[in-house]
């Protein structure tokens, strides 16, 4: 062998056990990383990767044996996990979100009262009001506003209607006022006033637009920020995606969407919080998608803090909605649903009957 293949030989050798070290040093620094951030457990405000979410009481198993327990306490905690390390779920702080929201929608300056109609209003009954919200799906559609905004402005809606009587030929005049002012708030490029006009055949002049909505302000006495159906359905859904796949996972987001958006045709929803008919919706939609599974699970169960047995009320009157035994004659959202950007999920139709063990409290916790 000559001197320069010797040295080839060594420099080969030399190169190979230097990566072998590195490697080697590597291997033993990567549980370091992992230590470190279960060493802050115990610290508060801290972010997803590192925060204890198994350790709340709510959750406790049983009928289980100790292994298969410790194994789903596991799952369960991994899954939840992962839902939180998406920044948009605000990891570090979601409880205090939620605990904030579910305060201020049970205030009574911001629910409207159940009964408003059989108490206050004399030419104004469940159909019109039916008409009016299905007709202001079709304008959200026509100057493409988001559907935060077509919710905010039922909840105006019904909120003025609570202590407000008014006579029929003015109902919509205060759906275009209430839909001006939710564009203002949550839109970038709201709508003008001579629009809703136009919308309205020019029904109204501005001046009768401007003067409901100044009304209207005043009665709300410019509160406008409101949890809505839609609020809470945002992130509920994140958690329930997490056992879906990508094609599915979508799938089960646009029909939460369908069913939040027919919940408020009906005037029997308005009784409920905004919270629960969210969690009744998620319900509804994993049972449509999989009517052989349970539609409802622990995680679900924590995030929304509403049992299966509380959702079923809500649960019923979403699925004669979704079957068209109410509000069959309107149609906007389920035209605007049978669209295949949305997958065509107004089309998908429930079984018509839902166990009764699924509204029962779980036995295997």
């Amino acid at each position: 062998m000559t001197d320069q293949e010797n040295c080839s030989r060594v420099t080969r050798l030399a190169k190979k056990r230097a990566a072998e070290s590195m490697a080697e040093l590597d291997s033993q620094q990567q549980p370091k990383k992992r230590v470190v951030l279960g060493e802050l457990s115990n610290v508060s405000n801290m972010g997803p990767a590192t925060r204890d979410l198994g350790s709340e009481p709510v959750l406790k198993p049983r009928c289980r044996t100790k292994k298969k327990a410790k194994k789903a306490a596991a799952t369960r905690k991994q899954n939840v996990g992962e839902i939180l390390e998406d920044p948009q779920m605000c990891g570090a702080y979601v409880s205090e979100i939620y605990e904030y929201l579910k305060e201020m929608e049970v205030q009574a300056k911001r629910r409207p009262l159940p009964d408003y109609i059989e108490k206050v209003q004399k030419d104004v009954n469940p159909n019109m009001r039916g008409i009016l919200v299905d007709w202001l799906v079709e304008v959200s559609e026509e100057y493409k506003l988001c559907s935060d905004t077509l919710f905010m402005s039922i909840s105006y809606i019904d909120r003025f209607l609570s202590t407000n009587a008014l006579n029929r030929q003015r109902l919509q005049l205060l759906g275009v006022s209430s839909m001006l002012v939710a564009s203002k708030y949550e839109e970038i490029s709201p709508p003008n006033v001579e629009d809703f006009c136009y919308i309205t055949d020019n029904t109204y002049t501005k001046q009768e637009v401007v003067k409901m909505e100044a009304d209207l302000l005043k009665h709300l006495n410019y509160e406008l920020g409101n949890p809505t159906i839609k609020t809470f359905l945002r992130n509920l859904t994140r958690v329930a995606q997490q056992d879906y796949k990508k094609t599915s996972s979508l799938e089960l987001e646009f029909l939460g969407y369908y069913l939040a958006e027919l919940s408020l045709l009906d005037y029997s929803c308005v009784k409920f919080l905004p919270s629960l008919v969210a969690a009744s919706v998620m319900f509804l939609s994993r049972f449509t998608l999989r009517p052989e599974s349970h539609p409802w699970n622990l995680a679900l169960q924590q995030f929304s803090g509403y049992k299966p047995a509380d959702l079923k009320e809500c649960v019923l009157i979403l699925q004669d909605l979704q079957s068209s035994k109410r509000g069959g004659s309107l149609v906007a959202v389920r035209e605007k649903y049978k669209q295949h950007k949305f997958k065509f999920v107004s089309m998908l139709s429930s079984h018509p009957e839902i166990p009764s063990s699924f509204f029962e409290d779980f036995q295997d916790l």
